[in-house]
């Protein structure tokens, strides 16, 4: 339900971001329904199919089944045999694009987007559908208590940001909110120096919000008694009003304690990110019944306040019940070895179907997209990915990706395996450009 602040502040800008965007979430599709044969499909929320039918049209899946299963009149076919095809992998939190939100003149800055902010010719956007990713909640960084508002994208080839966006029913960009506690926004001022003043800080301003709501409900539509308009506490107003998401970096297990005290407190929703120390609160995680989105490492390192970071957090959280996702915190880790986050939490003591669910619908669900990717599902988004092998296989290569049936990416494309094996100018799209002497659009 839109409160009288989005009634008053917000359709003409609706209506326009449905005009310009409505068009560009659908990417185009084949008009011929392509019919992929033989390989084991893994759709996480069903069966696998050890030889299966995957068939895709305008955009959508139309059929999943087994071998033999019907096809459509006049399907191109493809024999896939000895491949797998999985959903598309979700990255819960992602920086792809060179993206920033708040700068540093305040710790608190829910106004800033990312949107504003994502570079889609970077060449981050392609190494990550070379690594089988299709969605991403692309974040300004944790160095704020609250840096702005996050955005969720398709991993489209896109010309501008507004090819890759996914919008509501409504045309409303799709998005959350990114907040942080523990180390990184503790500064010199204006900046909090102590954990206990962060969410000192924190609190005064979702208690602004709270004021800035009863003043708009009591106003009743009258514009002369509405307060002035307000983009960060308008923000905070769709956080109280569990419209937009809270996506919250936090590490220690105190930390974590202190984001379940505010959620509690303000009854916003909330994805717990990294939570290297979620084994030693799994049990409480569970009592919120708050997700938590984790990010394994291959070596030791980085800040104090995730030492005790371990492979075990995956297992943990998920005998405790608590919904488990992974994400790449790309460039902390790269977005071509995403697979190789859930293989670490499995060889952990996760469970097989967990690690896959955690990497592709599980995601879905922290997005509010669990309804349009995540799984193999007639109805949904035609995002899908070909591998050469077992997902968690060291010596698996993803072939190929798909986003609304729109293949993003072929390994065996010369300019294509480029961004998956690296080598010069893979990071760096002008180096990238010179070293092949064409456009650019000819090095992507």
């Amino acid at each position: 339900m839109l409160l009288p602040s989005m009634i008053r502040f917000r359709p003409a800008f609706l209506a326009f971001l449905a005009a310009v965007f409505g068009g560009a979430v659908l990417a185009p599709a084949q008009e011929t329904p392509l019919a992929l044969i033989g390989a084991q499909l893994i759709c996480v929320s069903g069966e696998t199919h050890e030889e299966g039918v995957l068939v895709v049209h305008r955009g959508k899946i139309i059929i999943v089944g087994p071998r033999g299963t019907a096809l459509p009149a006049g399907a191109t076919t493809r024999d896939v045999r000895g491949q797998i095809i999985m959903p598309g992998l979700v990255d819960t939190h992602s920086h792809i694009g060179s993206p920033a939100g708040g700068d540093q003149s305040a710790p608190i800055q829910p106004d800033t987007r990312v949107l504003d902010a994502v570079d889609v010719r970077d060449a981050s956007i392609q190494k990550a559908q070379a690594g089988g990713l299709t969605t991403a909640n692309i974040m300004p960084g944790s160095g704020h208590l609250i840096s702005g508002q996050t955005l969720y994208v398709k991993l489209r080839d896109g010309n501008t940001i507004d090819d890759l966006l996914i919008t509501d029913k409504a045309g409303r960009v799709a998005g959350g909110l990114k907040m942080a506690n523990g180390t990184n926004s503790r500064k010199d001022p204006p900046f909090p120096g102590t954990r206990a003043k962060s969410a000192a800080l924190v609190r005064e301003k979702f208690i602004a919000a709270r004021e800035y709501r009863e003043k708009i409900v009591r106003a009743k539509g009258d514009v002369d008694k509405l307060p002035p308009r307000d983009l960060a506490l308008e923000i905070l107003v769709e956080v109280l009003e569990r419209q937009r998401v809270v996506h919250h970096h936090t590490h220690r297990h105190d930390d974590i304690l202190t984001v379940l005290r505010l959620q509690k407190e303000f009854g916003f929703r909330v994805v717990l990110h990294h939570v290297s120390d979620a084994w030693k609160v799994s049990e409480e995680i569970a009592a919120a019944n708050v997700p938590c989105s984790i990010i394994l490492l291959d070596s030791p390192g980085g800040k104090l306040e995730a030492r005790d970071v371990d492979w075990k957090n995956g297992v943990a959280l998920e005998k405790a019940g608590v919904p488990v996702g992974f994400h790449t915190d790309d460039p902390v880790t790269d977005s071509r070895l995403f697979l190789r986050s859930a293989a670490f939490a499995v060889r952990a003591g996760m469970s097989r179907a967990g690690a896959l669910r955690a990497l592709t619908l599980t995601g879905a669900e922290m997005l509010d997209l669990q309804a349009r990717i995540g799984s193999l599902e007639v109805g949904k988004d035609a995002d899908f990915i070909l591998l050469s092998g077992d997902p968690f296989s060291v010596y698996t290569h993803v072939l190929e990706t798909y986003v609304d049936g729109v293949k993003v990416f072929d390994r065996e494309k010369e300019k294509d395996r480029r961004w998956s094996t690296g080598g010069y100018g893979a990071g760096n799209p002008r180096a990238a450009h010179l070293c092949c002497f064409g456009t650019w659009e000819e090095a992507r």
